[in-house]
């Protein structure tokens, strides 16, 4: 069990990831306009959906997630943390957004994507981390449906996919408009890269760097800003 801000709890299902450092780190870099609605594309077991929920008491969130386990635990941690009526998971194939909702229906859309692209090597990772049913472009087409104009598209990735990131997004009219770089440690090359997509936005990109361990390993405050600690 994980225990989130105000006093929100995590169960993670068999078929999808404990609460992670990429979600961690993008549930901290969402910026949420007030009341916001938002859409979680790939959303397991619900937890950038409870971490929003913990962060924004006025924010609602749907999560589409294709597994039927992470699913099912989604609805259990709903359930568990009384957020029925802030949170719901629907078992779909998020390709199938413009099937499920109206253009425009969210003002931001957030995703912790499949970060492995397809191939034999790809079989050994689980579902959840290869692109099978989920390719960047199909990922974006999928955002740029549901987002209203001018709403964002918040991500995590990994570096090395940072270009076809931003080039995926703006064949659909997704704006790259802010960029965090993410060293686990201060030696280390960066290992997760977190965009910010505008719908209709204008070019012009903010870049940040951010670090969570020292040499020595000790916490940096971003670190301790992530992940609540005093």
């Amino acid at each position: 069990m994980e225990f989130l801000p105000s006093g929100i709890t995590l169960s993670p299902s068999g078929s999808s990831f404990p609460l992670s450092t990429d979600s961690m780190v993008l549930g901290h870099f969402v910026k949420l306009p007030r009341n916001a609605s938002v859409l979680d594309l790939g959303s397991g077991c619900g937890s950038l959906g409870l971490l929003l929920c913990s962060k924004d008491p006025g924010c609602r969130v749907t999560g589409i997630e294709l597994d039927e386990r992470a699913h099912q635990a989604a609805l259990d941690n709903i359930r568990r943390n009384d957020l029925q009526s802030r949170m719901e998971s629907i078992c779909a194939d998020l390709r199938q957004v413009p099937k499920l909702f109206s253009p425009g229906s969210f003002a931001v859309c957030v995703s912790n994507p499949p970060y492995f692209s397809g191939g034999p090597a790809s079989k050994t990772h689980s579902l959840a981390r290869r692109e099978d049913t989920c390719t960047p472009a199909e990922l974006f087409a999928s955002a740029a449906w549901a987002l209203k104009f001018g709403g964002d598209f918040f991500l995590v990735h990994r570096p090395e996919r940072l270009a076809e990131l931003i080039a995926a997004g703006a064949n659909v009219h997704l704006e790259a408009k802010r960029l965090l770089l993410l060293r686990h440690r201060e030696d280390l090359p960066f290992n997760l890269v977190l965009l910010q997509f505008r719908k209709g936005g204008r070019p012009g990109l903010i870049l940040e760097e951010q670090i969570l361990f020292h040499r020595d390993s000790i916490p940096t405050p971003y670190y301790r800003e992530v992940y609540h600690f005093p």
